[in-house]
């Protein structure tokens, strides 16, 4: 049984690194087609600290909603070990984790997307992502601010998914 656990935890590990890197390399690819016409690549080697705030918050608010979804699994992988991994019951406990990890996924990326679309045009008179581009730190951390506590919020969603299907 010992052997057991230990194997599972180490599936539950791998994929977890596997789930986080995808969504990270996600996030960072709509990152990309929010912030028009920057070049975070570019803009991170030449050391605009107000490009690498965005991208450290991005990662964080992914990171906060993955981990929430990466719990569900474990969630899902404990009840399908009690009642049979093979089992119908346990097959479901696994497929609905799975799918809730997916869920906080799309989650985070599309609150983050929906996040600075309506920050952009709350704050009219402030060109966000020009800003960014002359390495405006104030505007950094003002959106930095808006990704993390929409994902701390999204994170709460994910975790009452979990708590409903597992």
């Amino acid at each position: 049984m010992l052997l057991e656990n230990a194997a599972v935890g180490l599936i539950q590990l791998v994929v977890a690194i596997i789930f986080a890197v995808v969504a990270l390399y996600i996030g960072f690819a709509v990152l990309g087609k929010i912030t028009k016409g920057i070049d975070e690549e570019k803009e991170l080697a030449k050391g605009n600290a107000a490009v690498g705030i965005i991208v450290a918050a991005v990662f964080v608010a992914i990171a906060l909603v993955v981990e929430s979804g990466v719990s569900g699994l474990s969630a899902g992988i404990s009840k399908a070990l009690a009642v049979g991994i093979f089992s119908t019951d346990g097959l479901i406990a696994v497929g609905l984790s799975f799918f809730q990890l997916l869920a906080g996924i799309v989650l985070a990326v599309g609150a983050i997307y929906l996040a600075l679309n309506i920050l952009d045009k709350l704050t009219s008179g402030v060109e966000e992502f020009e800003e960014l581009k002359k390495g405006n730190v104030a505007v950094a951390l003002e959106m930095g601010g808006v990704i993390i506590a929409v994902a701390w919020i999204i994170q709460s969603g994910v975790i009452g998914i979990t708590a409903a299907l597992v």
